[in-house]
């Protein structure tokens, strides 16, 4: 329904993205898996899995919320899904983080205008 407040809007939709970003993000093995993805080009999750001491199952499940947060994105060929990094998502992760920089550098600049006074 057009005009719908309750709809999602462009800003609810780019914060809902954040926030799968920073929690895909907030684990260790996936911030592994994403750095090996982005770093050595088309993988599958069994060649991410020989190198590790986790089973194939894990990785994909680790894969799979790499891909809802948008940060990977994979390609069925015969039998395997073949995952590559797509950098974008992390756009607005880094918005996010200078915006709150910036707030921050704000606040501290006021505050020391009070102490200098």
């Amino acid at each position: 329904m057009k005009g719908d407040p309750a709809a999602p809007g462009p800003e609810h939709t780019r914060s809902t993205q954040t926030d799968a970003v920073f929690a895909a993000l907030g684990d260790p093995t996936r911030r592994e898996l994403l750095r090996s993805v982005a770093s050595g080009g088309p993988t599958t999750a069994t060649q991410l899995a020989a190198d590790r001491d986790i089973t194939r199952q894990a990785v994909t499940k680790h894969l799979a919320v790499l891909h809802t947060a948008g940060l990977v994105t994979g390609q069925r060929i015969g039998r395997e899904v073949h995952y590559e990094a797509d950098p974008a998502p992390l756009d607005s992760a880094v918005d996010w983080i200078n915006a709150t920089g910036a707030a921050w550098d704000r606040r501290l600049a006021s505050l020391a205008a009070i102490f200098r006074a």
